[in-house]
C-alpha cells in the first residue's frame, strides 16, 4: 500500500471511530436525528423520486430515451458538447431531482451512449433540485412564502445552465461519441428506427421490464434513504459533541467577508452535509435577518446538494470510470453562482412575487405525501417543457452566432 493510501485509510478509520464514540455518548440525539432522517425520506424523497426512477427504467427499456436522443442530437452537441440523449437526461434531471440524472447517466455509460468526459459534463450541470422540493418543501414549507419559488428557480436552474455552458470546455480535447447514422428519411423517422432497435436489443417482456424497474428503483430508494439518515445522525451528534463549533466559526468569518449575516453559518454547515436540513435552517433563521440573505443561502444549499447527495451520486457512478472531482467543482461553482444570482435579481423580481404566488399549486404540509403526488405531474411536466424550450433557444442562438461569424469571416 502506498503511503498516501495508508494515510487516507488511517484518517478515515479515525473519523469513523470518532463518529461511533459520539454516537455512544449522545444516543438520544442520534436516535432523534435518525427519526428525522426517515421522516424526510418518507415524506419528501420517496414520493418525489420513486415514480421517476420507475418511469426512467421503463423508458430506457422501450427505447423512448433513444428516440429523444436522436431528435435532440443536432442541438445538444453544438451547445453543450453532449449527445442528444443528454437532452432527455437534462429534462428528467431538472424535473425529478438530484440522483435521477446520475442514475440515467450511468445507464447511458453502460450502453456506451456517452463516454467519460460527456458523462462528467452531463452529471455536473444536470444534477439539481426538483421543482416539487423547491416549491413545496423549501419555499412553502421552510420559508412559508410561495412567492420565493420563482427567485429560487431562476437562480438554481439558471445557474445550472451556466454550469452546462462552462462544462462544454471540460475535456475538450477528448473525442466525442459517434453520431447516430444518418439513414434515409427525416430525423423523426430515424428517431423511430433507433427506438425500435433499442427495444429489440432490450428484448424484455413488459411484465419483466416493469418488475425489474420497480425492484431496481426500490433498491436505489433505500440507498438514498440510508444516506440521508446517516448524514442526519452524523451532523447531529457532531453538533452535540461541539465538534462543529470550529467549522461554524470559519463559515461565519467567510460569510462576513461576503456581507452576509454570520448567523446563517449553522444553515450553511447543515447544508454542507444534508440539503434538507440546511434549507430548513435557512428558512427558520431569525426573522430580523434580511430575507434576501436567507434566500441566497437557501439557493447556495440547493445547488451544493449536501454530502448526502454527493454520496448518492458517487454510489451511482461507482461502476463507471467517471471522476468525482469535476462534479465536486461544478457543485461548488453552481452554489456560488446561484447565491450571487439571487442577490442580483432580488430587487427586479419583487414586482413578480405576489402575482406568481397566486398561481402556485396548493401544498399542504400536514399531508406531504398526498400533496407531493398531486404536484408531481403538472410541475414536472412544466419544467421538462421549459428545459426543452431552453435547449431549442440556445441552439438557435448558437446557430445564429455561427452564421454571423461565417458571414463576417467571408467579408474579411
Amino acid at each position: 500500500m502506498h503511503k498516501r493510501e495508508f494515510t487516507a485509510a488511517m484518517l478515515i478509520s479515525f473519523v469513523i471511530v470518532g463518529i461511533i464514540v459520539c454516537l455512544l455518548l449522545f444516543p438520544h440525539d442520534g436516535f432523534q436525528a435518525a427519526v428525522r432522517g426517515v421522516a424526510i425520506w418518507w415524506d419528501v424523497l420517496f414520493p418525489a423520486l420513486f415514480p421517476f426512477f420507475v418511469i426512467s427504467e421503463i423508458m430506457l427499456g422501450f427505447g423512448i430515451v433513444h428516440f429523444f436522443g436522436t431528435l435532440l442530437d443536432p442541438m445538444m452537441r453544438p451547445v453543450f458538447r453532449i449527445p442528444g440523449i443528454g437532452g432527455f437526461v437534462m429534462a428528467m434531471g431538472f424535473a425529478s431531482g438530484y440522483p435521477v440524472a446520475a442514475k440515467l447517466t450511468s445507464q447511458l455509460w453502460d450502453q456506451k451512449l456517452v463516454n467519460r468526459e460527456e458523462g462528467e459534463r452531463l452529471v455536473a450541470f444536470v444534477t439539481s433540485s426538483d421543482p416539487i422540493f423547491l416549491i413545496g418543501a423549501v419555499s412553502i414549507g421552510f420559508f412559508h412564502d410561495a412567492s420565493l419559488a420563482g427567485i429560487l428557480a431562476v437562480a438554481h436552474y439558471g445557474g445550472s445552465l451556466l454550469i452546462g455552458l462552462g462544462m462544454r470546455f471540460h475535456g475538450r480535447k477528448c473525442p466525442a461519441t459517434p453520431q447516430p447514422p444518418r439513414a434515409g428519411g427525416g430525423i423523426v423517422r430515424r428517431a423511430f428506427a433507433v427506438m425500435h432497435a433499442a427495444r429489440l436489443h432490450d428484448n424484455r417482456p413488459i411484465g419483466t421490464l416493469l418488475s425489474d424497474a420497480i425492484l431496481q428503483s426500490l433498491r436505489l430508494m433505500f440507498v438514498v434513504g440510508g444516506l440521508v439518515v446517516f448524514f442526519s445522525v452524523v451532523l447531529t451528534i457532531l453538533t452535540s459533541a461541539q465538534v462543529m463549533h470550529l467549522f461554524y466559526v470559519g463559515i461565519a468569518a467567510a460569510l462576513s467577508l461576503t456581507g452576509l449575516p454570520s448567523e446563517l453559518s449553522q444553515a450553511v454547515m447543515n447544508g454542507l452535509f444534508e440539503v434538507t436540513l440546511g434549507a430548513k435552517a435557512a428558512g427558520t433563521a431569525p426573522m430580523d435577518l434580511a430575507l434576501s440573505s436567507k434566500v441566497a443561502i437557501g439557493a447556495f444549499i440547493l445547488s451544493w446538494g449536501g454530502l448526502s447527495v454527493h454520496a448518492q451520486i458517487v454510489s451511482l457512478l461507482s461502476h463507471t470510470n467517471m471522476r468525482y472531482i469535476p462534479f465536486l467543482t461544478a457543485r461548488f461553482v453552481h452554489a456560488l453562482a446561484s447565491s450571487a444570482i439571487v442577490l442580483l435579481i432580488w430587487e427586479p423580481m419583487q414586482r413578480f412575487r405576489e402575482p406568481q404566488a397566486v398561481f402556485m399549486p396548493a401544498y399542504n404540509p400536514g399531508a406531504p405525501v398526498l400533496s407531493t403526488l398531486k404536484l408531481i405531474a403538472p410541475v414536472s411536466a412544466a419544467v421538462a417543457a421549459v428545459v426543452l424550450g431552453v435547449i431549442i433557444v440556445l441552439f438557435l442562438a448558437y446557430s445564429l452566432g455561427m452564421l454571423v461569424y461565417e458571414k463576417v469571416g467571408k467579408t474579411r
